[in-house]
């Protein structure tokens, strides 16, 4: 069973999407902050798939990413925005070597589990 890490600081989206995900054969868990999200893995371990919002107070979910992706070389990552700025932040990161995908809020459950099971 997949282990999915859902970042998202709506508590409600991130609990949302976890509740999607187990329904449907993840095994997801939650975090509200990307510093949550970083001591989750530092405690547990590494997920196989992090999807995580990119607008969120202090650390972004770009951010999160690379870091994350520094810690977890074979971590898949998507990202997903309904935030205007979000393809900048993207771009910046695709200049310094990392490339994810990106999904646009808001998100609809069919389309999430046919890109995660793709």
């Amino acid at each position: 069973m997949p282990k999915i890490l859902v970042v998202d600081d709506e508590h409600i989206i991130a609990n949302t999407l976890v509740q999607i995900l187990s329904a449907n054969g993840f095994s997801a868990t939650a975090a509200y902050s990307a510093d949550e999200a970083l001591e989750k893995i530092d405690g547990e371990g590494c997920p196989d798939l992090l999807l995580t919002d990119v607008v969120m107070p202090g650390r972004n979910g770009v951010d999160l990413a690379i870091e994350m992706r520094k810690k977890c070389s074979k971590l898949k990552i998507t990202l997903i925005s309904g935030n205007a700025h979000t393809p900048a932040l993207v771009d910046e990161a695709r200049s310094k070597g990392f490339d994810f995908d990106l999904l646009p809020k808001p998100l609809h459950p069919r389309a999430l589990l046919q890109h995660l099971r793709a």
